[in-house]
């Protein structure tokens, strides 16, 4: 407690006053009649004029603080850089460069800790990492859907339950047995339920973040501990809120206990009748796409502010009532996203870094003196890791998921971070714990996540079960089945483009299309990712979102069919690093045989191009990874609205086909074979002929384009809305000037994306090459028309127990 010579009432005694003064001088320590200890301090020391003008610039707040901040910034991303080439989590090196400024280290220079950390500024440090963690668990609830619990599955549920009841019970057990038969130091016994209580929390947020950060949030795998950590949390809540109910009625009067537990209830009855609908009035009036109002914003946190202050007064935790307000806010645009991009940054930069700061300077790695009460501590620790992986293991296992990826989320299940970190800092500054005791679980939790993040990298990779179990291709398609199609869109300017390719590619009720529309969004404002499928309802709001007007042009699409597609529309939002999971997961979910992706530039009005670097990644992820055959379609802008009346017989599109051989050449002419029986389809074939020596063929591939082009002009016999141009081509210049007379002639060109390796394919190489491959990026960077949009194919690279049709012995001349 710190006194202020300005408010000392003048009754008090001159000795008094006399001790004061000299305390505001010397910075001791005084006991006061009344028996109680005060640090006494000058005031008005905020901002330093300056070392010329003789001031001590660690005297006053403002340089002490930033200082404070700096070190810990510098220490921080110092472990930083050191250990993430070993796959280690941000969080070890912020509690490492912490730990850096504490007494294990720099701290025990006392003029170090005199200067840079006194004793006055600690109260100010403490405020601040409280109401950081505040904010911060704020923001997580507003990132958390709460109704996802009620769309949890049993097995989640399993996860979850067991997940924290098992290790709680079987630790517990332990603590009864050790208090029984051993000899244990009084503040060990005291702490062992805490122990138990804090190492059976699997907070929502902290897996969130490492998910996030191990690149597996929208993994089967990563779901799961998603969800099962929100089952988790609720089992850790009602434990909770049950012993401090009990504590309080046998401790406390009968009339403090209800008052205690009705003002709860209404409060709590305040923010979901009275915050929650009035967040979703602030949705309703806020257009997707644009800013949310400032005055939305600035209301949003006076609320936060109030609600805290009130949860204080009537003795809810600020920090329980900051999360049930987060979670009455929606999560995701307009609104969450908007609260999530103007305080996360501030909040993680600037007020997470003093927790650290805080459990650093209480972190004494010295005050370790009894390796047995060490040992006891971790081994409470180990009997929850094992029984939380046992939790995780059961539930799994008799649902027949691999050993390695069940074991791999009770792993998951044991990370720990920030929430965790927070409710030791909470009990140290209560007391409950000693140092010995605080710096071990602090070491506890470094060791554990240190070990468990690794591991799991190594373990777990979601990219395995994308391995198809037979051909998905066009090509291996037969003519009476129905074609499973996933067509992946960013915005809607990727609509129109991919309806008239699915509109040429000639739907009929004999071989159907089993469309699945995935519309793929960032992941922002949201904790975790969502994969869900479209369910209309009535939009109370004025404004349609994104997804709804995307949706609504495949459902027109769907009508204009007339039976001949069958339509189901997803929404996947998911971090653009994973962002191909959703893809690569829905297309072997589905059984698809073709997926259609945009192409990562957009053509806009003008001939100019919009650049999207995370969806340039996202085409080479599920391109490397597809469990199918893939297109990734170009489109330049072209307005024809082909798919709205395809029947009509006075509309026409023209396709070119591109055929240099190779399995992707085989697989877009299957593609064009299909087209034929449309018939408002012109397709053109131009099959490049060429003589070359060297060519890395096989006898195999040869003959396997032999046939296909064989099969194509039987289709096509007597057929007058096909044409062929047979091209001689010597060198890589022909290739381009055949490419560049086709300048609007063509509605869409399809090309296979890669070829076997031949002089002609060294040559174009180039003038280009890229993710696309050789034809492909010459075709999107040449112009060839404005309304000419580009499909490149790439067939199914791999599948259970394949083998590469091109390998096979090569041939040293070959004419095609």
């Amino acid at each position: 407690m710190s006194l202020n010579h300005s408010h000392v009432a003048p009754s008090m005694e001159a000795g008094q006053d006399k001790l004061i003064r000299i305390a505001m001088h010397s910075k001791l320590e005084v006991e006061t009649q009344l028996g109680q200890n005060f640090i006494c301090q000058t005031i008005d020391q905020i901002n330093s004029r300056g070392i010329w003008l003789g001031d001590d610039p660690f005297s006053y707040s403002v340089p002490l603080f930033l200082l404070q901040l700096f070190l810990m910034f510098i220490f921080t991303r110092f472990f930083c850089l050191i250990l993430k080439p070993f796959g280690q989590s941000p969080f070890i090196s912020q509690i490492l460069g912490g730990v850096t400024l504490g007494p294990s280290v720099l701290g025990r220079s006392s003029t170090f800790t005199n200067k840079v950390f006194p004793s006055k500024g600690i109260n100010t440090l403490e405020t601040m990492a409280f109401f950081g963690f505040m904010l911060f668990i704020f923001l997580i609830g507003v990132k958390t859907d709460p109704t996802i619990i009620f769309r949890l599955d049993k097995r989640t549920f399993a996860i979850g339950i067991l997940g924290f009841f098992g290790p709680y019970v079987l630790a517990l057990v332990v603590v009864y047995i050790l208090n029984y038969f051993a000899s244990l130091d009084n503040d060990v016994s005291k702490i062992l339920p805490f122990v138990v209580e804090i190492h059976c929390i699997t907070a929502f947020p902290v897996i969130a973040h490492f998910l996030a950060e191990l690149q597996i949030l929208n993994s089967e795998i990563g779901r799961l501990a998603s969800s099962s950590s929100l089952v988790c949390d609720s089992c850790f809540l009602l434990v909770i809120a049950v012993k401090f109910v009990i504590n309080l009625s046998t401790t406390k009067s009968t009339g403090v206990t209800i008052g205690s537990f009705t003002s709860s209830i209404l409060f709590i009855m305040f923010i979901v009748l009275v915050v929650h609908p009035a967040a979703l009035w602030i949705v309703q009036q806020s257009p997707e796409g644009k800013p949310t109002k400032e005055i939305y914003i600035c209301a949003v946190v006076f609320t936060v502010l109030f609600c805290g202050f009130m949860g204080e007064v009537i003795g809810l935790h600020a920090v329980v009532v900051s999360f049930i307000v987060g979670l009455a806010i929606p999560d995701g645009p307009p609104l969450g996203a908007a609260l999530v991009d103007k305080l996360d940054c501030f909040v993680s930069v600037v007020f997470i870094p003093i927790l650290f700061i805080i459990v650093g300077l209480r972190t004494d790695v010295y005050a370790i003196q009894k390796m047995t009460n060490m040992g006891i501590i971790q081994l409470i620790i180990c009997v929850v890791f094992f029984g939380k992986v046992l939790g995780a293991l059961l539930p799994l296992l008799f649902c027949r998921m691999p050993f390695r990826d069940a074991f791999s989320l009770g792993l998951i299940m044991n990370l720990k971070g920030t929430v965790e970190l927070a409710f030791l800092v909470d009990l140290k500054l209560k007391n409950a714990l000693n140092d010995e005791c605080f710096t071990v679980l602090v070491l506890s939790l470094v060791l554990i996540t240190g070990i468990v993040s690794p591991v799991v990298k190594a373990l777990y990779d979601p990219s395995r079960r994308f391995l198809a179990y037979r051909r998905r291709t066009i090509m291996h398609h037969k003519n009476n089945e129905e074609l499973r199609i996933l067509a992946c869109i960013h915005k809607q300017d990727n609509v129109l483009a991919i309806l008239n390719l699915l509109a040429s590619s000639n739907p009929t009720e004999a071989s159907p299309f089993d469309l699945v529309a995935l519309h793929l969004i960032k992941l922002a404002g949201r904790a975790s990712s969502v994969l869900v499928s479209h369910i209309p309802h009535e939009n109370r709001s004025k404004h349609l979102t994104q997804t709804e007007k995307i949706f609504n042009s495949f459902n027109k699409f769907e009508h204009a069919s007339k039976g001949k597609v069958k339509l189901r529309c997803y929404k996947g939002i998911s971090p653009f690093a994973t962002m191909h999971n959703d893809v690569c997961y829905m297309a072997l979910e589905m059984r698809t045989t073709f997926i259609i992706i945009p192409f990562h530039k957009q053509w806009l009005i003008g001939r100019t191009t919009e650049t999207s670097f995370a969806f340039k990644q996202l085409n080479k992820n599920v391109l490397e990874k597809a469990p199918c055959s893939v297109g990734v379609l170009i489109d330049r802008g072209n307005q024809k609205l082909f798919w709205y009346d395809y029947t009509n017989e006075l509309i026409r599109y023209d396709v070119a086909t591109f055929f240099f051989g190779g399995a992707d050449d085989r697989e877009a002419l299957a593609y064009a074979k299909r087209m034929l029986d449309q018939p408002n389809v012109h397709v053109t074939l131009f099959l490049f002929s060429f003589s070359i020596e060297n060519i890395d063929g096989s006898n195999k591939s040869l003959m396997l384009d032999t046939q296909s082009l064989s099969e194509f002009r039987l289709k096509a016999f007597r057929n007058d809305r096909v044409s062929y141009k047979d091209e001689i081509v010597k060198n890589g210049r022909d290739v381009l000037s055949i490419i560049e007379d086709m300048e609007s002639c063509y509605d869409l060109v399809m090309v296979g994306r890669r070829h076997p390796d031949s002089q002609l394919m060294s040559e174009l190489r180039k003038w280009k090459n890229g993710d696309l491959g050789t034809v492909g990026e010459l075709l999107a960077s040449l112009n060839i028309g404005d309304k000419t949009s580009i499909l490149v194919v790439q067939q199914q690279t791999k599948f259970w127990g394949s083998r590469d049709p091109e390998e096979s012995t090569h041939l040293t001349r070959v004419n095609i």
